[in-house]
């Protein structure tokens, strides 16, 4: 029983440093409604001038004294950030700022490792609480105490300065109605800089407070990131008292998780998180109005067929790519392959998001399923990998069915959020069931037969299904099914007045994405000849976000150009130099910032000849 104790308080340790970085995250989404992927990015920034500051100065002011100055400076760089890059792309489509946040965090990890090292660093301990109490028989950290009674501190502090103060009464109300805080004349662009600034200088101290407990690497901000978004939806967005109670709650599961529960500890916070989302859509403390106004959709233009011009350039496109084996060597083939596969990936993601209205941040999911369909089938049965083509989707259909029959329950954020929990619950899965499927080690030998172990063969094979996925999928945009799913998506009270199913509807819909999904990974386990849990991980999910999003949401071509964009960026600006992050994040933002409605939502407006269409 004391050992339990000691194991709680532990936890609660834990929890004030993830209050810290959960309430900032919780207060920006909820007046700014960005998506701030960087967050993580700023916690351990903290960490990092933390770091240095402490070292620097000694002493017990030294030491309290560089952990609030490593916060506050991180906040300016925060201000800076909002005002140069976010405050510029308001006006765009709302998941914009996402992926301009995801270039900043490219863009930071590889920056600290060129001021700071790629090494682990070790902080100093707090003067004076170096040793250890004793409770209940038990040496207990001296520090982590202090860290205890600062969570509740922080709550109080911040509950008065939101319910008391002039300032926190008008960052309540933007978190209720921003509209009509703006139509009474206050001052939008101040508002939202000085709530980031909070927001960045709360998650910079979780940080700056962790340096006593763990050493600081430029990893970390990838590690909490997640634990924060969970916290954030479970305790209800834009809710501190609910980020406080979340916060607890993952601290505690986290402490008592690989004690209890060993077979489902890595996956136990995501599990936790699908349960509250099912049983409470909001959140624990979340409104459902709130959540409403969070929705991540986008309003464009009506598509249209392609015209004459469209069809000729698509047609045009297609014969160049069929030609290519004729002049490219088989290292050329390889990376236009992976390309191809990674556009129908994007493509699939779009089917739901732009078309459904779904934003998905575990789409990773059922392209990992259609992966280990086809691996699961050589290994077990001997089948050749072209069996694989129809096991593969079946499987990542099977799993969209499942899954998307709770997502569609839900919207906006929350909706992306319960995606992401059922990704990680598979790639848990995966991970731990090494007798199947061979966990961290994967399956390999996933190679095609004879006939298609050719690049080029293989790269036409490719070539065909893609195009012929892509063409099904613009067939099901323009198809009644596909109106029907656009009107839910743009008017879901109309939609169902009128006799439509809303839910059915997008749920078929997500389950087509998923289908779709599943065969881009069958073909990626071709490919590579190989099976990873990779394949399921949330960066793989990120990168599909990513690519829509570059290309542009309001158009069926976009994830096409932003897969290829992206995934040709990456592979060769990766081979050519070690900070590859950061010049791949800086050409994310730039091109962010340059086309806020994606690289072909700019070229129809701008160079579109009339009659070419979508």
């Amino acid at each position: 029983m004391d050992f339990f104790v000691i194991q709680a308080l532990t936890g609660l340790a834990s929890a004030s440093s993830l209050f810290l970085l959960a309430s900032g995250l919780s207060i920006i989404f909820g007046v700014t409604r960005i998506v701030n992927f960087a967050h993580g990015s700023f916690f351990m920034l903290g960490a990092y001038m933390a770091y240095t500051l402490t070292t620097m100065w000694s002493g017990p002011l030294g030491f309290w004294g560089g952990v609030v100055a490593a916060a506050a400076v991180v906040a300016v760089i925060g201000a800076v950030v909002e005002i140069v890059v976010l405050r510029r792309i308001y006006d765009a489509p709302e998941l914009f700022p996402l992926l301009a946040t995801f270039g900043l965090a490219l863009m930071t990890e590889d920056a600290v490792k060129m001021i700071w090292g790629p090494q682990d660093l070790l902080g100093p301990r707090a003067p004076g609480l170096e040793g250890a109490v004793t409770i209940l028989g038990h040496p207990f950290p001296a520090y982590d105490l202090v860290l205890i009674v600062l969570g509740p501190a922080v709550l109080g502090l911040l509950w008065l300065f939101l319910r008391r103060s002039p300032w926190g009464v008008l960052v309540r109300a933007a978190t209720e109605d921003r509209t009509m805080v703006a139509a009474l004349g206050v001052n939008q662009k101040r508002l939202f800089t000085g709530v980031f600034m909070l927001g960045v200088f709360l998650a910079a101290l979780g940080g700056a407070l962790r340096i006593p407990r763990e050493a600081v690497h430029h990893a970390m901000d990838m590690e909490v990131i997640v634990e924060a978004f969970v916290i954030v939806v479970i305790g209800g967005l834009g809710s501190v008292p609910g980020a406080f109670l979340a916060s607890v709650l993952v601290a505690e599961l986290n402490a008592f998780g690989i004690l209890l529960f060993p077979k489902i500890s890595m996956v136990l916070l995501f599990l936790v998180m699908a349960v509250v989302l099912v049983l409470r859509p909001h959140g624990l403390l979340g409104r459902p109005e709130a959540a409403a106004r969070a929705s991540l959709g986008v309003q464009e233009e009506p598509w249209r067929p392609m015209g004459r011009a469209g069809w000729a350039l698509g047609v045009a496109l297609v014969a160049l790519l069929a030609a290519l084996p004729l002049v490219a060597d088989a290292y050329t083939l390889t990376v236009t392959t992976e390309i191809l596969i990674f556009a129908l990936f994007a493509a699939s993601l779009h089917l739901m998001m732009g078309v459904g209205g779904m934003v998905s941040f575990g789409h990773a999911a059922y392209f990992g399923l259609g992966a280990y369909g086809t691996a699961l089938l050589v290994r077990f049965f001997g089948a050749p990998m072209e069996w694989g083509l129809l096991t593969g989707p079946a499987l990542a259909l099977v799993g969209a069915v499942v899954f998307g029959w709770f997502c569609v329950r839900l919207s906006g954020v929350y909706l992306a959020m319960l995606t992401l929990a059922f990704a990680q619950i598979v790639w848990s899965v995966v991970f731990q069931w090494t007798e199947v499927t061979g966990g961290d080690n994967g399956i390999l030998g996933v190679w095609p037969g004879r006939w298609a172990s050719d690049p080029a063969v293989y790269y036409m094979l490719t070539l065909t299904l893609c195009a012929a996925a892509v063409g099904a999928i613009r067939h099901l945009v323009f198809s009644p099914f596909g109106q029907s799913v656009r009107a839910c998506r743009d008017s879901p009270g109309r939609a169902e007045s009128i006799g439509l199913d809303r839910r059915g509807l997008q749920w078929l819909c997500f389950v087509l994405a998923g289908g779709f999904a599943g065969l881009a990974g069958t073909l990626y386990a071709g490919l590579k000849g190989s099976v990873f849990p990779d394949v399921l991980g949330i960066p793989l999910s990120v990168d599909g976000l990513v690519m829509v999003l570059l290309g542009g949401l309001g158009t069926l071509t976009g994830p096409l150009v932003g897969a290829g964009v992206f995934k040709a960026l990456a592979i060769e600006v990766s081979s050519a130099t070690d900070v590859w992050k950061l010049i791949l994040g800086t050409v994310i933002v730039v091109l962010v910032l340059a086309f806020p409605e994606g690289i072909v939502g700019v070229w129809r407006r701008w160079v579109r000849p009339r009659g070419a269409g979508s």
